[in-house]
């Protein structure tokens, strides 16, 4: 067997290669942190100070950053699928440093919206897509045990991203901090998609898990993937569309419920650094329940753990009202954590099964556009729930209907038939 080089020539390869392209995706998944909420939130006190912006301008810039880096993804996935994991990862770790390095020069909401729009494309978005892509291919029977190693690792180590980023906004202010944001996604990003990834194993002999299988098994093989439906085709099939409207609803219901994390915990006596330790046990509820999910998922029907995710977010929403510091806050952050870590392998690992891999990226691309579109909304519906009923007791209570919909709809998800 052999293995591409960046020039094109090839080598001898001895060992199985998924395994090194999902630690390598799982790295360059990692250093979307800068373009997430988490990485963007120690940066919102120094951009109001700097800019002469109020919070709510800065939280409209986001919105629409968001929402337009959402709308930008959906020519990306398809791009990605043409051009390949490898040239595709690289170029857009290219961009996405340019886009951190423009956001030090911010000089007020229309710049700022534009970084927004460029970091939360290019990072939170793209990045993150070609991550999963890169390792969609090398897998198939085991994928959704990879994804359920890779996804809650790249949660841990973005987990790290608000820390490494507040201390260097600290040390050097604000606009420094972004510039070496940049060239670390440059030294990290650019060489691995450049030297570490390979787009599938059949271009250097090998096969998806490892497998050694003669030669006419591997070319049917072969063949079957390549008999995928295209994206206009999956999008309309009903199993899309119901799995959509789970994923939504997580991301917007638990973006919202991060979002006003400090305040609604500090309606149950919590201080505000204590508030926002609480994220820290909420990412181990997020691994566990990641790892969980992903070793289950090539058991498990599909609608089963979608409904569950479902019941994991009712039971966190039914919490908000009756919250006390001590265990009912340790339980509710978990909660939070598990509901949206038990679906993180669920979308590299399902849509490939139903749909194929010839087109996996464009597909993808529009379950991350849905899900970054409804994680925009997310805040400012709980919100306005909060404010129109009283408080967020009442308004978590009005949100567990949309969960409670999304979660019965997923129980009509059926599997396709294997040909």
């Amino acid at each position: 067997m052999s293995v591409a080089s960046p020039s094109g020539v090839t080598r001898p390869a001895r060992r199985f290669l998924g395994w090194r392209i999902a630690g390598l995706a799982t790295i360059t998944g990692a250093m979307t942190g800068p373009g997430q909420t988490i990485g963007v939130s120690v940066s919102i006190d120094p951009l109001i100070a700097e800019l002469g912006l109020s919070r709510s301008q800065v939280s409209a810039a986001y919105l629409v950053g968001t929402l337009a880096g959402a709308m930008l993804l959906l020519p990306v996935g398809g791009w990605i699928d043409r051009a390949g994991a490898r040239h595709a990862m690289k170029w857009i770790g290219v961009a996405f440093g340019i886009g951190l390095a423009l956001m030090a020069g911010v000089q007020g909401f229309l710049t700022l919206a534009i970084g927004f729009t460029l970091i939360r494309w290019l990072g939170q978005g793209s990045l993150s897509l070609v991550s999963s892509v890169a390792i969609a291919h090398w897998f198939e029977r085991r994928r959704g045990l990879v994804f359920g190693v890779t996804a809650p690792a790249i949660s841990a180590l973005m987990s790290l991203t608000p820390l490494i980023l507040g201390l260097a906004v600290a040390t050097y202010g604000l606009r420094i901090a972004w510039l070496l944001a940049a060239v670390a996604v440059w030294l990290v990003v650019v060489p691995i998609g450049h030297f570490g990834i390979v787009d599938r194993p059949s271009d250097v002999g090998q096969q998806p898990d490892g497998d050694d299988l003669p030669a006419s098994v591997a070319l049917a093989r072969r063949a079957a993937a390549d008999t995928s439906s295209t994206r206009g085709q999956a999008i309309t099939q009903p199993r899309f569309v119901l799995m959509s409207c789970v994923l939504a609803t997580t991301a917007m219901v638990a973006t919202g419920l991060n979002f006003h994390q400090i305040s609604i915990l500090g309606g149950a006596g919590l201080s505000a650094t204590e508030a926002a330790a609480m994220f820290v046990p909420q990412v181990f509820g997020t691994i566990a329940a990641g790892l969980a999910v992903g070793a289950l998922a090539d058991r498990l029907p599909a609608r089963v753990l979608l409904t569950a995710s479902m019941v994991l977010l009712i039971c966190a929403l039914a919490m908000v009202g009756s919250l006390e510091a001590g265990w009912q806050v340790l339980v509710y952050v978990v909660l939070v954590g598990a509901a949206s870590g038990s679906q993180f392998p669920l979308v590299p690992t399902l849509l490939p099964r139903w749909f194929g891999l010839r087109n996996i990226g464009g597909i993808q691309g529009i379950s991350m556009l849905i899900m970054v579109g409804a994680s925009a909304v997310g805040p400012v519906t709980l919100a306005l729930l909060a404010e129109g009923s009283g408080g967020y007791p009442t308004a978590a209570w009005w949100l567990t209907s949309i969960p409670l919909v999304t979660g019965l709809g997923a129980l009509w998800i059926t599997e396709p038939a294997i040909k």
